[in-house]
C-alpha cells in the first residue's frame, strides 16, 4: 500500500478569523483531508498577541504559531519560522497562500527541498514600503514554486509579477458548496429591518476598509430613487466615517449598518436582498467570494471593472452589471436600472446561479486540486 501524501497548508490566519482566503484555506484543509491517501496539516499564526497552540477543528490538525502582534497587515512571529522548519521536514508538498511574507522567508530558511504549490491571491497593493523589502523573497518563492494556482486569468493579467510565470500558472477558481446555501431556512432578514418593507433591498458585505469602496456606494445612493434601501454588513476602521457620511447626506432612513453578521444571518441576508453590490476600487479585491454567495441565491451582482479576478466572476450583462471603480454616478445608474426592472433582475440572477453550479461548485474544484496534487507527487 502506498503511503499517504503529506501536505502542509500555510496561511497567515484561520477560522474563526473572517476573510475569503481564510474560508478557502479551511475548505482545502477539510476537504483534502477526506481523501484516504492524503494527510493534511495546517500552519497559521495567531490573531493578535499569544503563544503557540495546537487544535483539531472539524478534523483539521491545526497549529497556530505564537505572535507578537500584527504590523502592515502581517503577523510578527519568530516561532512560525521554527515550527515551519519542523513541520516541513515531513511534508511532500507545502501549499503556501500569498501574500504572506513570513511564509516566503520560512521556506527560504527551512532547507526544504520538496514540492511547493503557491496559491496567489493578490499582489501587494497598498504597502509599497513593505513590497520593496518583500520583492526579493517573493521572486524567490515564484521561482521556487512548482505550480502557481490563480482563481482567474485576471489574476495573471492584472498582476505586476505573474505574467512571466504564466507557464507555471494553473487556473483553479474559488468555490462554494451550493447545499450549504440553498438548504438554509429563508426568512425576511433584511425586510424586517427596512424602513419600508416594500423597498428594493441592496446589500453589501465585507470589511469597511479603503479598497472595498463603500464610500463610493454611499455617494451613489444619493442618486438612487427613494424606493431603494441599502444594507451594509461588516465592520472596519472606516465604520465611523461611513456612518457620519450617511448622516451628513440625510440617508439614515435608507442606509442601514448591520455590523458583523454570523454565518447563518449572512446567508439569510443574501437570500433576502434584491441586488448585491461589490463596489471595490483597488485590485486588492482579487476575486470577491461574496459574489458567489449572492449568485447562488439568484441575485444580480453589480461589481467593478478591476484589473483582477472580480469581473471574471460575475459577467457584465450576463449575471449582473460591471461599472468603473470610483464612479459613483455609473454605480447609481446601475442600481437604478436593476431597481426598476424586476425581470432583468430575475434573468441575471438565474444566469448567475447557473454559472455557480457549472464553474464554481466546491466539489468539482476540490477534485481538480486533488488531481494537481497527485500529479505533482508520486509516492
Amino acid at each position: 500500500m502506498k503511503r499517504k501524501i503529506k501536505i502542509l497548508e500555510v496561511n497567515k490566519a484561520y477560522f474563526p478569523h473572517t476573510g475569503g482566503i481564510e474560508t478557502l484555506v479551511k475548505q482545502y484543509s477539510e476537504e483534502l483531508g477526506k481523501y484516504k491517501n492524503i494527510e493534511v496539516r495546517t500552519l497559521v499564526c495567531r490573531d493578535g498577541i499569544g503563544k503557540t497552540c495546537s487544535e483539531n477543528i472539524n478534523g483539521v490538525r491545526l497549529t497556530r504559531a505564537g505572535s507578537f502582534g500584527t504590523y502592515f497587515s502581517c503577523p510578527v512571529s519568530v516561532s512560525f519560522l521554527k515550527i515551519f522548519r519542523k513541520m516541513s521536514a515531513n511534508a511532500d508538498i507545502i501549499h503556501i497562500h500569498v501574500p504572506f511574507p513570513p511564509a516566503d522567508l520560512a521556506l527560504l530558511l527551512s532547507g526544504y527541498s520538496g514540492k511547493v504549490i503557491v496559491s496567489w491571491h493578490s499582489d501587494v497593493v497598498k504597502q509599497k514600503k513593505l513590497l520593496t523589502l518583500y520583492k526579493p523573497l517573493m521572486k524567490y518563492l515564484l521561482n521556487r514554486a512548482d505550480c502557481i494556482l490563480v482563481a482567474t486569468e485576471g489574476h495573471i493579467d492584472g498582476s505586476e509579477f505573474l505574467p512571466e510565470y504564466r507557464h507555471k500558472c494553473h487556473v483553479l477558481p474559488y468555490g462554494i458548496n451550493p447545499a450549504d446555501y440553498l438548504n438554509i431556512q429563508k426568512i425576511p432578514f433584511l425586510t424586517e429591518k427596512a424602513t419600508n418593507p416594500e423597498s428594493i433591498k441592496v446589500f453589501f458585505t465585507g470589511r469597511l476598509v479603503y479598497y472595498k469602496g463603500v464610500d463610493v456606494l454611499i455617494n451613489a445612493f444619493r442618486n438612487v430613487r427613494n424606493n431603494c434601501e441599502l444594507f451594509i454588513a461588516g465592520t472596519g476602521i472606516l465604520e465611523s466615517k461611513l456612518k457620519e457620511k450617511v448622516r451628513k447626506y440625510g440617508l439614515n432612513d435608507r442606509v442601514h449598518f448591520l455590523g458583523f453578521l454570523p454565518d447563518k444571518q449572512l446567508k439569510q441576508a443574501f437570500s433576502d436582498c434584491d441586488i448585491f453590490v461589490l463596489p471595490s476600487v483597488e485590485r486588492s479585491e482579487a476575486f470577491g467570494i461574496v459574489q458567489l454567495e449572492a449568485m447562488i441565491y439568484g441575485k444580480p451582482v453589480i461589481n467593478t471593472n478591476l484589473p483582477s479576478g472580480v469581473p471574471y466572476v460575475s459577467i457584465h450583462e450576463t449575471t449582473g452589471i460591471t461599472v468603473q471603480p470610483y464612479d459613483s454616478h455609473e454605480l447609481a445608474k446601475a442600481i437604478n436600472i436593476l431597481r426598476k426592472n424586476k425581470n432583468l433582475r430575475e434573468n441575471l440572477g438565474k444566469n448567475g446561479q447557473k454559472r455557480i453550479l457549472e464553474y464554481f461548485n466546491e466539489k468539482n474544484i476540490i477534485q481538480d486540486l486533488y488531481k494537481i496534487i497527485t500529479d505533482e507527487v508520486t509516492i
